[in-house]
């Protein structure tokens, strides 16, 4: 079959339409007919090789990209119960969804319900799951609570936006033009800050008189981490969880200690999803809120599965106001 695979690591030039070998399912494993594959900054970590001393995602090479998908499952390997041909599922954190076929062990799939669109379901798995275990794991966020999301607008920021309110917390979020900051209002936001018209932590400790937020939820990285840190109240918690500015390298120990003992953390998504039961529970709550109108996916583009290139292109400039998809 022919997939987006990658010889060497690189920039998006890389990204071709290459002959693969057709994937046949294992024991425990399903084999899908893809409709739609999620474009993710994690496909670009891969891709680039900033992630190949990674344990949790490893990149060997060669190697098909994609760590997200939907469609519908074709033949099942030995020992597969819960599921047969033709239902309609989704998944994450499994590479090689840039890809008409894949093969993703059943565990990690997740049914999608008959009145879900299939690139709302794809929509809401890798982006969606992450939004869900920030706002109900990595910091459980409870009314009275406040936070601040950068990058408001993106499709990760829509999401946490949305989860924060429905968790009854207050919402400071970033952006960085007015077109952006316009949606992260009518996701929710209480407050949006122009970064670059101001300096984002001075904004956040004018809201806030002073004392600061209880979370600060960074996918930006490189340009944002310090000011991050100092946004947070005395024992906050900054978490880290992208870096579309460029990967953080080293947070100075003492520094979390003069922001007022404050904590740190970097977690992978993959580590929120150990479990079926896990994934489960996360993707009934999302597919729950979306169903009761309480939840908005917004798909900014699709592009076809020989364009991704241009997909890469597009998330790497900083121009999404939502999810990216690949039609297959």
């Amino acid at each position: 079959m022919k997939a987006i695979a990658i010889e060497q690591f690189g920039g998006p030039d890389r990204l071709q339409l290459r002959d693969v070998p057709d994937p046949r399912p294992a024991a425990g494993e399903a084999l899908l007919k893809l409709e739609y594959a999620g474009v993710n900054f994690i496909d670009i970590y891969m891709r680039s090789g900033r992630y190949a001393r990674s344990d949790t995602y490893k990149t060997p090479l060669p190697m098909t990209l994609g760590m997200e998908g939907g469609g519908s499952v074709v033949e099942l390997g030995a020992g597969v119960s819960g599921l047969r041909p033709g239902d309609r599922v989704a998944y994450c954190i499994v590479r090689g969804s840039y890809a008409p076929y894949a093969v993703v062990p059943a565990w990690k799939l997740v049914k999608v319900p008959a009145d879900l669109p299939m690139a709302v379901a794809t929509s809401l798995m890798l982006q969606g799951l992450t939004a869900h275990y920030l706002t109900h794991s990595a910091f459980r966020l409870e009314p009275g609570h406040n936070c601040l999301v950068h990058a408001g607008a993106g499709g990760v920021g829509q999401l946490l936006i949305q989860l924060s309110k429905l968790r009854g917390a207050t919402v400071l979020a970033t952006a960085g033009s007015a077109e952006k900051a316009e949606i992260a209002r009518q996701r929710g936001a209480d407050h949006v800050i122009r970064y670059r018209e101001t300096d984002f932590r001075e904004e956040v400790m004018k809201i806030t008189g002073g004392k600061g937020v209880n979370v600060v939820y960074d996918a930006v990285g490189k340009d944002t981490i310090a000011g991050s840190i100092r946004s947070l109240k005395k024992r906050g918690l900054c978490i880290n969880y992208g870096g579309a500015s460029g990967l953080v390298e080293a947070i100075n120990p003492l520094e979390l200690g003069e922001a007022g003992s404050v904590f740190f953390t970097r977690p992978h998504l993959a580590d929120y999803l150990q479990t079926a039961e896990e994934i489960g529970s996360r993707a009934a709550d999302l597919f729950a809120a979306h169903a009761a109108g309480k939840l908005s996916v917004a798909i900014d583009r699709e592009f076809p599965l020989a364009e991704a290139a241009r997909a890469h292109q597009y998330i790497e400039g900083g121009r999404t106001k939502g999810k990216l998809l690949l039609r297959i």
